[in-house]
């Protein structure tokens, strides 16, 4: 008995997280460890369908360095790196766009499909969902070429939308195209924040393989964005976290209600951040 009260009471706990979200969207950016390991994948799958039964729009954007890595090394395209930046030609970009959207994002699709679901696979070019742009390299003042690497200049929700209408659950790649047909390999973090603005999001997750933000070696499990310079600058926000904590800025300087940054090597991460009053993560809020 004293079994079944615990898990009544984990759906009360829930119960209060499920009605405020109830019709709203949440972006989580999929991606490291959680994309890997076989228990991982399936409880990340679970967990989108159950969001979509309780009646909350989930919108998956997906990584894909470790398997875009292992086709380069198969094939034997060889990569220049500036700065230790891969230089994306247009051989490379076939293959980034081959995995990305030919392999892990179908991938990803089946899995939420196998669980229940209803997911579809999309790119930034179905729909003319992400206008991209070129960007460089920043060299001591000088701008680098390194070839087919954009980021964001605009998104057209329109086809997120109308899945969502319909009880999709979209899982996109982080491909986009400029107006001149050029296609772009965009890092996943911009592409979901960019997404989550454009959709007026509820909240942007973002899976990594760390806890989240730690302070003084201690997990933060709340920060206000104001206080995100300092950390900085104080350097107790440092190397792989700035761009990440910078992301979830700018998703809330765009309309983004609240950002997290969570443990994705924890089975079910996602409902643990969201349906429980401790949650798993950081969060990063206005």
């Amino acid at each position: 008995m004293k079994k079944h009260i615990e898990k009544v009471n984990i759906l009360t706990e829930s119960f209060p997280y499920i009605k405020e979200f109830h019709g709203k969207t949440m972006v989580i950016k999929y991606g490291g460890n959680a994309m890997i390991q076989d228990d991982l994948k399936k409880s990340f799958a679970m967990d989108m369908v159950l969001l979509k039964f309780v009646g909350i729009n989930p919108v998956i954007v997906h990584g894909g360095g470790p398997q875009i890595n292992d086709l380069l090394k198969k094939t034997g395209v060889k990569s220049e790196f500036v700065d230790g930046l891969r230089v994306t030609d247009p051989a490379t970009m076939e293959i980034v766009e081959m995995v990305l959207v030919g392999q892990v994002n179908k991938e990803i699709v089946n899995n939420i499909n196998m669980v229940g679901g209803k997911a579809v696979g999309l790119s930034g070019k179905d729909g003319g969902l992400i206008t991209a742009e070129r960007i460089y390299h920043d060299r001591e003042g000088a701008k680098i070429d390194i070839g087919q690497v954009g980021t964001v200049k605009r998104i057209k929700p329109s086809i997120i939308e109308l899945l969502d209408r319909d009880r999709f659950i979209p899982v996109i790649a982080p491909i986009g195209v400029d107006e001149t047909g050029i296609t772009y390999n965009i890092n996943a973090d911009t592409v979901a924040g960019k997404i989550a603005e454009a959709l007026n999001a509820e909240k942007l997750i973002l899976l990594t393989d760390i806890e989240g933000v730690k302070l003084d070696n201690e997990l933060a499990s709340s920060i206000p964005k104001s206080d995100i310079p300092s950390l900085i600058g104080s350097k107790q926000i440092g190397g792989g976290m700035i761009p990440k904590v910078n992301c979830c800025l700018d998703a809330l300087s765009g309309g983004v209600h609240k950002t997290h940054i969570i443990d994705g090597r924890v089975e079910h991460a996602v409902l643990l951040e969201i349906f429980t009053d401790a949650g798993i993560g950081t969060e990063i809020v206005h």
